[in-house]
This record gives C-alpha cells, structure tokens and sequence, in this order.
C-alpha cells in the first residue's frame, strides 16, 4: 500500500509514503430504526441516493446477493483471456511468470465458487451506514462476554475485510480458542471507502485523515464510549490518523506496518543509497530493505498514487489483469517464499480478488492511494510525534519492512507495546490469525 512519487523518468522511484464463527453472537446492533435487509449487487450504491433516502444515522442491515449473471460474465472474460508472451527469465524478476497466473486463472474460471465466501459472510451480521455522503458497510459483531472491548480493524490494499475473517472467533470468543473471557473483543470490520461494498466516493478528500473521522463516528453511532483501533497497510495509517486526532473515547491503536523511517534516512533510502555507518543490525536490515523495494518492487505504488484512473481501466475490464497486479503484491509481502497459497490458500486469494472484480472497485480503491500521496512509513511525514494515545506495536517478519524496537521508539513517543513474532508478513491476520489474536489480546490488555 505504500505511497510514493516518481522522480525520474527512468526506473528508480522516490519514497514519499512510504475459522469459525460464533453465532450466537448475532446480537442487534443499536440502531435508528428497522429496515428491510439490502441485496448488495455487484455495483455499489449511490452514496447520494442513499444519503437521500436514509437518515444520516440509521444503520441498515446489509446482505450479499451477486446477481448469477456477473459471474456468468466474469467466467466468460477469463475464458477469453489473452496472455502475453512468457517472461524471458527464470525467476519473478520481470513480474508473476505466465505459468503460475494461467494455473490460478483456469482455477479462477473452472473450479473456484464465489457463493461459498458469500454465504460465510452472510451468515455474519453485516451492516451499513452512511456517513459523510459515504455508504460505509462494515461487519459487527459482539461477543457474549460482558466487559469485551470494542475494536475497529482496517484493511489496505490489495487487501480487503475479508483478510479479517478467521480471526473473528478467537477475538469475540477467547474461551473457545485457548484464551481468556476478559480479553474478548467486540469486533467491527468496515470496508474503506472505495473498497468492497462500501460506497465509493464522488468528491475529494477521502484520505486517512477523513476516513479516520469515519471510523469514530461510526464507532459512536453503534453505541460505544471507548474502543481501540487496529490495522496494517492502509490501517496502519488511517490508525496513526486517528491516534493523531484522539477523539475522546479512543484508548490507543496497534499497528503493524508503523512509520518509523528517521527524518535523516529518508532520502538515503529514496535514493538507494549505501546504508551509513553506525547502524545497529536491525536497523541495517531495515534500511536495506526499504531501499530494495523502493528501488525494484513499488512501481504499482507509483502508478496508482499518479495515474489510478488510468490502471482502473485494466483493473475493471480484465480479470486476468486484476488477478496479476493484486496477486503479484499478495505472493511478495506473505511469508510464503513467493507461494502465498501455503499460508493463506487459493480460494481465499481468489475470494479477495473476486470481491475486487464484483463490486467494480479497481479504480476507487486505487484512487485512495492519489488521496494519500504521503510517506507512510516517515515518521516526520506521518507527524509520529503528536500521537498522544497509547500506541501498540507488533512487527511480522515478512512485512515489507521490519521496523526497528530502536526507530519504533524514538518515531512513537507513547509506544507502550513492542513485540517481534516468529512468523508472518504484511497480511498478518489472514496468514497467521492464531499469531494475530494473541498478538490483539497481549497488546490492549493493559488498556481495558
């Protein structure tokens, strides 16, 4: 998800931003009034129209029904795919190889099945709301424990809600995963604007700050004076936004991909140049793999945070085309040695990139990069320093970088949590849910 602005014409790159369900937890959320359950088709709603039809407050119950049609459609695309010519290497150096994408893709079009992630995520309590002129549709739901702490989980990109999805139980029901009743967790997962069945938006100025906003205002809408925000990618900076904006109510954020890159390093690191003495181990490996991706594996950052509109046109009308550009990211940033399978499995990715295609959201979501045309992994740029509330951090292996105890410190003044886990990567919840819960507990325990 990182942000970043071209600086030649060449092709080097400047660094700017860097389960199982419990149903019984199926309890009402509180809401305005009642209303008929949506069918979600594969656009999404008007935003305006919506806001027209609805009180800005009400919260709606929200159900997925993708009309057979759209994938009839999407089966007869990938069928007429027309693939380039195969890759003159013997490794990803020049992109996913020929063979790889046509084995996910004639598994995509003969053998994968939409309706199976549709009824998992209809059997959970879905909702929507409209906030801003924006529809936010989000997943809620309670635990049965009396004292669970309310928690708010975003997504990046090429991410979505979904990668939340198998963490859901050992959150809300700790007892029934090795954990302990007084960790439980109310667990609210909204889709970023832009992004799945969320309305996209129609104006400017959808950027962390305001989606940020967002969030609070619908975490007080369903009721709750205190809760903790969690996320990776995007989440990671929409949760140093609203960490920044401290809204009352907000008791502190866990991140996973934090901006920790010292004022003094940055343009080192945007430059690809040598790493300068004195740098501790960690520190070292940090900065030499930031200037490794920034140097050869962030040109799709690049493209979307100039031109989203113009990649859009391949994303919206190719499947094979959005399969590679989301699929290449998923496969480099999974601790999997490049076979994402192994960790996550092949139908949760297509489910991902499924939801992409049917909710027609490759330009939107890109455009969120324009919005956030920032370094999100600079703690200058991402104002580190005036984050008062307790801030939470758990570093994965594979992320895209391995942010230092050292940097962590010194860009978060009130970090109060640091942890290093064995294993996983930058989609921490979807490769390693049991890792990320006990991360979730160990992390906000002190703050309930």
């Amino acid at each position: 998800m990182t942000q970043l602005t071209i600086v030649s014409n060449i092709f080097r790159f400047k660094l700017t931003a860097a389960g199982a369900f419990s149903l019984f937890l199926l309890a009402a959320p509180i809401c305005a009034q009642t209303v008929p359950v949506i069918d979600a088709a594969i656009t999404s709603s008007d935003p305006a129209k919506s806001s027209r039809l609805s009180d800005d407050t009400v919260i709606r119950p929200f159900r997925i029904n993708v009309p057979e049609g759209a994938l009839v459609d999407l089966r007869r695309r990938i069928a007429a795919t027309r693939w380039p010519d195969k890759e003159t290497v013997n490794d990803e150096s020049q992109g996913i190889r020929l063979a790889e994408m046509q084995a996910l893709v004639q598994y995509w079009g003969n053998g994968y099945n939409w309706r199976n992630v549709e009824a998992k995520l209809n059997a959970l309590p879905e909702f929507v709301t409209t906030i801003d002129g924006v529809d936010i549709q989000f997943i809620h739901v309670r635990s049965r424990e009396p004292n669970a702490l309310p928690l708010i989980l975003t997504h990046g990109w090429p991410g979505s809600p979904l990668e939340f999805l198998k963490v859901i139980g050992p959150l809300t029901d700790p007892v029934a995963h090795g954990g302990r009743a007084q960790d439980a967790f109310d667990v609210v997962i909204p889709a970023i604007p832009g992004y799945g069945f969320s309305g996209k938006p129609t104006d400017l100025g959808w950027n962390p700050d305001r989606v940020a906003r967002a969030w609070d205002v619908l975490m007080k809408r369903l009721g709750y004076t205190r809760y903790v925000s969690q996320g990776g990618d995007h989440g990671s900076v929409i949760s140093d936004a609203l960490a920044r904006q401290a809204p009352p109510g907000l008791l502190g954020i866990h991140i996973t991909m934090p901006a920790t890159i010292p004022a003094n390093l940055v343009e080192g690191i945007n430059n690809g140049d040598p790493a300068p003495t004195g740098l501790t181990a960690p520190e070292l490996r940090a900065y030499n793999t930031l200037s490794t991706f920034f140097g050869r594996g962030a040109a799709y950052g690049a493209v979307m945070v100039t031109r989203p509109q113009t990649i859009g046109y391949a994303l919206v009308d190719s499947p094979t085309g959005l399969a590679a550009w989301t699929y290449e990211k998923i496969a480099e940033w999974t601790d999997s040695d490049g076979h994402p399978e192994r960790v996550i499995g092949r139908d949760e990715i297509l489910d991902d990139i499924t939801l992409y295609w049917l909710t027609n959201t490759g330009a939107s979501s890109s455009r969120f990069y324009w919005e956030n045309n920032n370094n999100n992994f600079s703690a200058a740029a991402q104002k580190t320093e005036q984050i008062k509330v307790p801030v939470a951090i758990t570093v994965f292996p594979r992320e895209i970088y391995p942010a230092p105890e050292s940097w962590s410190r010194q860009a978060y003044p009130s970090l109060y949590y640091f942890h290093e886990v064995a294993k996983g990567g930058h989609f921490a919840a979807w490769e390693q849910p049991e890792i990320f819960s006990t991360e979730m507990r160990a992390a906000f325990r002190s703050l309930r």
